[in-house]
């Protein structure tokens, strides 16, 4: 029976290119030389957290509990006999299914509460990017303050972007990740078109427009702005999750 023991993400992508990287002078021989083993039991110190997973006869409520009170992003599903990973389930993923799901059901009256209302989301030291830092420093937010994505805002503080973890996997799908001294505003330009750019939504819209709005675009947060686009908060899919999911069981947001 084979036994996995972690998860390679885009979080230790940053984590090691923050690590290396000194100036576009130097190349980072390292990030293609060292092994995925050298990475997790030297650099990255994966020995001392175990792999966070679930059973395929779970409740969907004990995913969402797990993914938000882990604070993690991807949740393997595994069969306990074999050993093997059946599935990996995501904010993403089980947003869209009660997105579809909903609709079959009588809707719940919070739902056209708005979100100022029901302060669903994070309003608080809000981490943000000015367009012209280097995308190094960037990086070096993601690693200090752990949040998945950093509103870009201009010069009269107006968010005009958003720069989020898989936007620096875009560097490594172009190998230019040697040159990390580069705007963000020029690392947004030249992103994959795939990747997500910035939806906005506003204090006075109900939940269940932001819910429809993130599901229908596939993003994974909202920017909360003001009239004038300035940011006032973040509303990410485990905001959302908690909402639908647990606070309604009576699990309060325990774990901010």
């Amino acid at each position: 029976m084979q036994c996995f023991v972690g998860m390679l993400t885009v979080t230790d992508f940053i984590n090691i290119l923050h690590r290396y990287y000194k100036s576009p002078l130097v190349q980072i021989y390292e990030l293609e030389e060292h092994k995925i083993e050298t990475w997790r039991e030297v650099y990255l110190n994966y020995s001392l957290h175990s792999l966070i997973s679930i059973a395929p006869n779970s409740s969907l409520f004990d995913a969402v509990y797990s993914l938000i009170k882990n604070k993690i992003h991807r949740l393997p599903v595994i069969d306990p006999e074999s050993g093997n990973v059946l599935s990996i389930l995501t904010h993403k993923r089980i947003l869209k299914f009660l997105h579809i799901f909903g609709s079959m059901i009588p809707k719940p009256r919070y739902l056209q509460k708005t979100v100022k209302e029901l302060g669903i989301g994070t309003f608080k030291k809000i981490a943000t990017v000015q367009e012209n830092a280097t995308v190094f420093e960037a990086i070096s937010i993601f690693v200090e303050t752990h949040v998945s994505a950093l509103p870009v805002v201009n010069e009269e503080g107006k968010v005009v972007g958003l720069y989020s973890r898989f936007d620096v996997i875009n560097l490594a799908a172009q190998k230019s990740y040697n040159n990390l001294d580069m705007p963000v505003k020029d690392s947004l330009h030249g992103r994959l078109h795939c990747l997500e750019g910035v939806l906005k939504c506003y204090p006075h819209e109900t939940l269940e427009i932001i819910i429809d709005r993130i599901a229908r675009a596939q993003v994974h947060r909202l920017v909360l702005v003001d009239e004038n686009d300035f940011v006032r908060g973040i509303v990410s899919l485990s905001d959302l999750l908690q909402a639908l999911v647990l606070t309604p069981a009576g699990v309060d947001a325990l774990f901010s």
